[in-house]
């Protein structure tokens, strides 16, 4: 029997092969994109879970809470004391290790090269399950001038010679000085919130260490270990304990020194584990890919409906066809099959057809891997991640498929009467509402995507084209910590001899931010730029009030800032220049002398902030931006390179451009503006394909009708029109129901965005329009080809 199913499922592939290539296909892109979303999802909910002790790694965490209890932001950063203090104090922690991120200098010969790092504690290797290909996790860090690489750094600087007890040379202050190399780890898994080249030991200055306002000090990561039955809602409550006792002197003496502080932080434990896809608490701050929980959700929606429509289509392709087998069935049933047999031929016809699609699939999911993992920025293989939850996964994806695609037409077609079958009286019974449906969900998910691509597609365009209030256009920036103002201005003035260098501005490096008190004694926070005279004009940043600073005014870079409009507003002052601004921690006040227009300095994806402006002397800058002049790149590097040696040998030179940073903010729109126009294409493309079925379905079903009409003398143009009208129906219901949908959904996303683009009807009406299109030309094909018919073979009787 099953060999006699085989040969028949076998054959009607053969005899139909273009429905068997497109039922196949469909299945096949719906598979391979289920396939890559479970290896999404398996990655994401496997970071840091390869650690060993991963269920009792916790990080310290902080929450402020004002006086009248009412809490606040959540902070992952820490500071000296958290590790040692609640490690001495508390029984319930095993160990502790902090970490803080940097940057160091290595000198190799002549060259020097800027290169990210780690500060850990001695305890890192031993907390962590980072293994080592040679050297020992217990001793390794003990050193203050031991270093441990990465078997990818160790390579690159010292070939593939043994790297333990090399020495490198890394900056220190303001001079090389020898490290020795320790261990060699292992690279690090691509599932790991920790990555890391080079790791040196955390080293505390004892002045730091008795310094009892390092409790309000907050710039690393703090990680504990619990011991295994630990209540870890008991160990919050001790470590607030702890907290409190050894920061009470403190916190008096700050009082006293600032005024009264209106906030305090209450402490409490993160699960190591739920780091990744935390939102308020990401991995930050020296840790790295973080994660949106939203994105696996998002990705596993739209391979679920891609597989959906995948199954739809089969359903609708098989019953579709079911005429051309309706004689095959009466016979089956005159011979003594019944409809139990009949439903297993067909559920085996379709598990036959799944194979094939999941051998396509696995094959599809191989060639197009690197593309999806450029576009979720992974490095997924399913070699890395064939394990066993996997396969089973795979497994239960198949019967799920075969079961969906193949059950409800080994209902329909088990179910013919075989006397109708076999007399030729067989026709079609019923309105094919389900049918129709699927093919209305069909659409409307795929108008929902198009939607939603048409908005991303909007929104980052307004964030890439909009104006900055600034001009980004040719301006070089080269960074280079702790420029004092007299070597700025020295290599301003040589950078200018160069004819193609049209200004040069200092800057502070990084972000700055602080507080101050304002002419009413409120406290306000804002963004702390240190610049001179040149900085706005070289940037274009226009002035709204008051004068730019300027050497004619020595005070300036003593007592006058200069502030934005946001900052104004914050302040709430109607009459901004000659307001002071009070940093009171440093007994300075500075006379407001210019207010400038309001500028993006940070991405459109955040709102303004409060910005002030000093040219303190006592503030050293960290950034040069040089405007150079148009297609001059190649010759100005040069020369920047060559002067920026000259006054600064013994630092690395990296330069980028201002205009391609800012459009690097935005790569993960970037991102979502591809995985959705895929997702688009995809979900229009198995559409069409239902669509197709279901007017073959109605072109069988209409033949005798079709033939009647052509004898009556209808045209080509009426009967496509004839046969089309009702399509487009279930089309515009579709649009019906995805419009009103997509919007809701797009008008939610983009509340994420400060500054963001109008829901516009012209958008809505091109998707629309578009679906419309592609619809029709589907449709089209079929009604073409039947109207063309000779109504002669289709009045035909026996």
């Amino acid at each position: 029997m099953f060999k006699n199913f085989f040969k028949t499922a076998f054959r009607n592939l053969l005899r139909n092969k273009i429905y068997a290539f497109i039922n196949i296909a469909g299945l096949s892109i719906g598979l391979a994109c289920a396939m890559l979303i479970m290896l999404y999802v398996k990655d994401e909910v496997s970071y840091d879970r390869f650690h060993a002790n991963v269920g009792n790694i916790y990080r310290v965490v902080t929450q402020s809470i004002d006086k009248k209890g009412v809490k606040g932001r959540k902070d992952s950063n820490t500071g000296y004391f958290q590790g040692p203090r609640f490690g001495q104090n508390i029984p319930e922690i095993k160990a502790f290790v902090r970490i803080q991120s940097n940057s160091i200098d290595i000198k190799t010969g002549t060259e020097i090269k800027s290169q990210d790092m780690l500060y850990v504690d001695s305890s890192f290797l031993s907390v962590f399950s980072f293994p080592l290909k040679s050297g020992n996790p217990k001793t390794c860090l003990q050193e203050p001038n031991a270093v441990v690489l990465s078997e990818e750094m160790a390579k690159r600087q010292f070939g593939n010679k043994d790297a333990i007890g090399k020495v490198i040379m890394l900056k220190k202050d303001s001079a090389f000085e020898p490290y020795t190399v320790t261990a060699v780890a292992k690279k690090c898994p691509q599932n790991s919130s920790i990555q890391f080249d080079v790791l040196l030991p955390f080293i505390t200055p004892p002045d730091e260490m008795s310094n009892g306002e390092n409790w309000f000090n907050f710039f690393l990561n703090t990680f504990v270990v619990l011991n295994p039955n630990a209540n870890v809602q008991a160990v919050d409550a001790k470590m607030q304990k702890v907290y409190k006792a050894e920061s009470k002197e403190a916190l008096k003496l700050i009082n006293e020194k600032f005024g009264p502080i209106d906030f305090d932080n209450e402490y409490f434990l993160q699960p190591f584990a739920d780091m990744h896809m935390n939102t308020e608490l990401p991995a930050q701050n020296g840790l790295s890919n973080a994660s949106n929980p939203v994105y696996s959700y998002i990705l596993s929606g739209i391979a679920i409906f891609i597989l959906l429509i995948a199954c739809i289509n089969f359903i609708n392709l098989t019953v579709a066809r079911s005429v051309k087998r309706a004689k095959e069935i009466g016979i089956r049933k005159v011979v003594g099959s019944n409809r139990q047999q009949l439903i297993l031929q067909f559920l085996g016809e379709s598990f036959f057809l799944c194979t094939f699609a999941f051998v396509f699939a696995i094959v599809l999911v191989q060639l197009i891997l690197p593309v999806f993992n450029d576009l979720s920025n992974k490095a997924l293989a399913l070699s890395y991640l064939f394990d066993a939850r996997l396969i089973a996964g795979y497994i239960l994806l198949f019967f799920i498929t075969g079961l969906l695609a193949g059950f409800y037409p080994a209902l329909i077609l088990s179910g013919y009467n075989p006397v109708e079958t076999l007399y030729s009286r067989f026709n079609l019974a019923g309105k094919g509402y389900l049918q129709k449906s699927l093919v209305v969900l069909q659409f409307t998910l795929a108008s929902f995507l198009i939607i939603a691509t048409f908005t991303i597609y909007a929104q980052f365009n307004y964030l890439t084209t909009e104006k900055l209030g600034y001009d980004d256009t040719n301006l070089v920036v080269v960074n280079k910590s702790r420029i004092s103002h007299q070597q700025a201005r020295l290599f301003q003035n040589e950078l200018m001899k160069y004819p193609n260098i049209v200004g040069v501005a200092p800057k502070n490096g990084g972000s700055w931010g602080t507080v101050a008190k304002i002419s009413n004694d409120s406290t306000i926070q804002f963004s702390y730029e240190t610049v001179d005279e040149s900085y706005l004009p070289l940037l274009k940043i226009p002035l709204v009030q008051g004068r730019n600073f300027s050497a004619g005014y020595p005070s300036d870079s003593v007592n006058s800032v200069i502030v934005n409009e946001s900052f104004v507003k914050k302040a709430g002052w109607k009459h901004p220049i000659g307001e002071v601004v009070n940093f009171w921690y440093d007994n300075k006040k500075y006379n407001v002398v210019g207010v400038v227009k309001d500028y993006h300095f940070q991405p459109l994806n955040e709102e303004i902030k409060p910005q002030l402006f000093t040219m303190k002397n006592d503030n050293q800058f960290g950034t040069i931006f040089i405007k150079i002049k148009p297609n001059t790149e190649t010759e100005s590097l040069k020369q920047i390179q060559k002067i920026f040696k000259q006054f600064f040998p013994l630092s690395p030179y990296t330069y980028n451009f201002k205009d391609q940073q800012n459009r690097m903010r935005y790569e993960a729109e970037a991102k979502w503006k591809q995985i959705m126009l895929f997702a688009a294409i995809l979900t229009i493309f198995i559409s069409c394909i239902g669509l197709f079925g279901l007017s073959v379905l109605s072109a069988e079903k209409r033949t005798k009708e079709i033939g009647i009409r052509k004898v009556l003398g209808a045209s080509v143009n009426a009967i496509v029109t004839i046969l089309s009208k009702d399509f487009l129906k279930l089309v515009c219901i579709a649009l019906l129901i995805a419009v009103p949908s997509a919007w809701m959904a797009a008008h939610q996303w983009l509340q994420n965005y400060p500054y963001r683009i109008s829901l516009s009807w012209w958008l809505f009406a091109s998707a629309a329009v578009l679906v419309i299109i592609i619809a029709l030309f589907t449709v089209s094909f079929q009604a073409i080809k039947t109207a063309v018919a000779n109504p002669v073979k289709s009045l035909r009787s026996e």
